[in-house]
């Protein structure tokens, strides 16, 4: 068996950081990816950063004082983008790396348990230190049964989404920075959100105190290029071949171009409505 459960022994990188004035390019990369994998039939992992940003999942927009909460988000120096996708707010910023682990679909196709067991099994490989468990960390921000924490504190969560023929599992992992400060800005997103109304949706209520960093539990300094190494050492490791010549030449195309652009006009159309 091929270790973590990909269809492959083979895997290609890439690493993309977001530039702030085209926050929309992040999930642009994932749909563009998305619609590639079955070209190059061979699973890719996706590292990608943003500039300080709170990245909101569609249940956000139920928030019956959104325009408030956006408003608080930008009085703590941070922006916002609406994703294409289910869930809660995160925070994207410069101690945070997103991981996304793209593979074609396999017959049978892989179970959503099984994809989520496949990332865990990755980020418990590239840190090797820690004593990762997963469960629901309930007053962290977008919490989920695959929060990914070390005694008690969230370090990271994992999401989802598949295409007829592809799966992509994203992660976002705190690797440095001040954690708590990320917390509070959640919070208050959704105390501003709210305004003292009855929480009906479901809303976390935020604790800053329940998520940490792998920076902070090792206690040295982590840069997410090292964060990046660790993951690739992981599955190379594993007798896993890493790449990045063919993913590289396959984005340099006009088509993948156009897929690109297509798929951020796409994200660019649903923010304007959440503009103040």
């Amino acid at each position: 068996m091929v270790p973590f459960d990909l269809p492959t022994d083979k895997i290609q990188t890439v690493t993309t950081p977001i530039p702030a004035n085209q926050k929309n390019q992040a999930f642009g990369y994932t749909n563009a990816l998305l619609d590639l994998v079955p070209q190059l039939q061979t699973p890719i992992l996706h590292f990608w950063t943003m500039q300080p940003t709170v990245i909101m999942g569609l249940k956000d927009k139920r928030l019956p004082h959104l325009r408030a909460a956006i408003r608080a988000v930008q009085g703590h120096g941070y922006d916002v983008v609406l994703r294409n996708s289910g869930g809660l707010a995160v925070v994207s910023d410069g101690g945070v790396l997103n991981v996304s682990l793209f593979a074609p679909l396999t017959t049978p196709p892989l179970s959503v348990d099984a994809a989520y067991s496949q990332m865990m099994a990755l980020v418990d490989a590239a840190w090797p230190e820690l004593a990762l468990e997963h469960y629901e960390i309930t007053n962290s921000y977008c919490p989920g049964d695959f929060d990914l924490s070390v005694n008690g504190l969230k370090i990271a969560g994992i999401a989802q989404r598949r295409s007829p023929h592809a799966l992509v599992t994203m992660l976002y992992l705190g690797v440095t920075g001040n954690q708590a400060a990320r917390g509070h800005l959640v919070r208050d997103f959704y105390q501003a959100g709210l305004a003292g109304e009855e929480n009906v949706w479901d809303f976390p209520d935020v604790d800053p105190a329940v998520m940490t960093t792998t920076a902070d539990l090792l206690n040295q300094p982590i840069s997410l290029t090292d964060a990046e190494t660790r993951f690739t050492k992981a599955l190379a490791d594993s007798g896993i071949t890493v790449g990045h010549e063919a993913l590289t030449a396959a984005m340099a195309t006009p088509e993948f171009t156009t897929s690109l652009e297509h798929a951020t006009a796409q994200m660019a159309r649903r923010q304007p409505r959440l503009t103040p």
